[in-house]
């Protein structure tokens, strides 16, 4: 008689005890297939895993009692277990609440179409991922793997969401805050350090006056307590011949982008008001400097963002898009496409017109002024990287004023205590990297 077939759906990213005794149970029902979860698969409702698929695949298969592994690329088990048809799907009983609860109750129904059965072995004790994460992160990263995660997550999911952070507090604050929402944890894939709010940290106009040695200070005091790949905002990178340097110097670090715009002369924030007074470099002379960046890098890893200032600028949607072909042949591997309006209607007309393009590149979309749109409307205009630029500084700002206004006031900061996390828990979170 054949033995039975056996299912077992799994990450298996930080493999423990607790997955090799869920393997032994199987193995006792039959032959067991391993449905390991994409990275696509795990990036829809937690984290992107440390291990790209084909590492975790090497090791799972070389388990004992593990017969095949097969790729799972959805959350949901249907797919494959219409495929499979297995007689028992095991799975221990910690799914029976929270973000996996429907994906169960999807099992057991679909079972039910051809007389198969869960089993589900009590959950090892003990073993909590959560703090396995965490003791990672307190061990850190490094910067060759840090660096390689936003080309990951551009490939397993469909939007990249990024959070500015402008010292090692806003970097632990894009970190770790998370929400459950639709059954799925929600966080920031990564965080962006804006030469505007490194620039207003310190006092400074943003004119390009904080110098590169200034900002690599800002990058490695939250390159030391977070995990996530950074974007750096690059201004215009200044001199082609200095740009090289700076590349070289954050491919080191592990950082995993730089985005540089196309303007020439004196920094101007795009954002002001008499932002089209600025200049914007020729397309050629930009054009040549991400392609001496591209070659100056060591690795593939490495990210150069061309962002695109012509609707800042006045020169309308057709020298964008001209702009953006240019920069695509140049090497650039992501465009950035900025606007000041108050509404998204030019970021989305250039949208449409750059989805017909056959040679395209991921789309980067930084809604400042137009905030209202939502995630999924960038994901539908075709967007796969939207950063939210300087939001962290701009809600602190008037929070602090309010503070200082109320200690002055009433000659006590008796009034503001409600408002302000308690000194202990304060030094605890700091304590305990959040």
């Amino acid at each position: 008689m054949e033995p039975k077939k056996v299912y077992i759906g799994m990450c298996a990213d930080l493999l423990h005890h607790g997955h090799i005794n869920i393997i032994k149970e199987g193995a006792k029902l039959g032959d067991v297939t391993i449905g390991l979860l994409t990275d696509e698969a795990m990036a829809t409702y937690k984290r992107l895993p440390l291990l790209e698929f084909e590492q975790r695949k090497a090791i799972v298969e070389n388990l004992k009692g593990v017969k095949e592994v097969i790729p799972q690329p959805t959350l949901d088990y249907v797919p494959n277990l219409r495929a499979f048809k297995p007689d028992f799907v095991v799975h221990g009983d910690d799914w029976k609440t929270g973000v996996q609860r429907k994906t169960r109750e999807r099992v057991i129904e679909t079972l039910k179409e051809w007389g198969g059965q869960l089993i589900e072995p009590a959950y090892t004790k003990d073993i909590s991922s959560t703090k396995l994460n965490k003791g990672l992160k307190e061990m850190g990263i490094t910067p060759e793997m840090r660096m390689k995660k936003l080309k990951r997550l551009i490939k397993a999911k469909p939007m990249i969401r990024i959070l500015e952070a402008h010292n090692g507090l806003t970097g632990l604050i894009v970190e770790n805050t998370k929400v459950e929402k639709d059954g799925k944890i929600e966080e920031f894939d990564g965080i962006w350090i804006s030469s505007l709010t490194d620039s207003a940290a310190k006092g400074k106009p943003d004119i390009e006056y904080v110098d590169f040695t200034s900002r690599l200070n800002t990058i490695n005091e939250i390159l030391e307590v977070t995990t996530k790949p950074i974007i750096l905002d690059g201004d215009s990178g200044g001199l082609t011949e200095h740009f090289t340097f700076m590349v070289k110097t954050l491919e080191r670090l592990g950082v995993s982008a730089v985005i540089i715009e196309d303007k020439i002369g004196l920094k101007q924030n795009s954002l002001e008001e008499n932002g089209n007074a600025q200049e914007q470099d020729s397309i050629q002379n930009f054009a040549r400097k991400i392609s001496e960046g591209k070659k100056s890098q060591v690795t593939d890893d490495f990210m150069i963002i061309a962002r695109i200032e012509s609707l800042i600028t006045g020169k309308g949607l057709e020298d964008a898009l001209n702009r953006a072909k240019a920069y695509i042949n140049a090497g650039a591997d992501c465009i950035m496409i900025h606007s000041k309006e108050k509404t998204p209607d030019e970021i989305l007309e250039f949208c449409r017109e750059y989805d017909k393009f056959e040679n395209k590149i991921p789309l980067v979309a930084v809604p400042s002024t137009y905030s209202q749109i939502s995630e999924r409307e960038l994901i539908e205009a075709g967007v796969d990287i939207v950063i939210y630029a300087n939001h962290l500084i701009r809600s602190a700002f008037p929070a602090m004023v309010k503070t200082a206004e109320s200690i002055l006031l009433n000659q006590r900061a008796h009034e503001v205590e409600e408002k302000c996390v308690p000194i202990s828990t304060f030094l605890d979170l700091i304590k305990k990297n959040l």
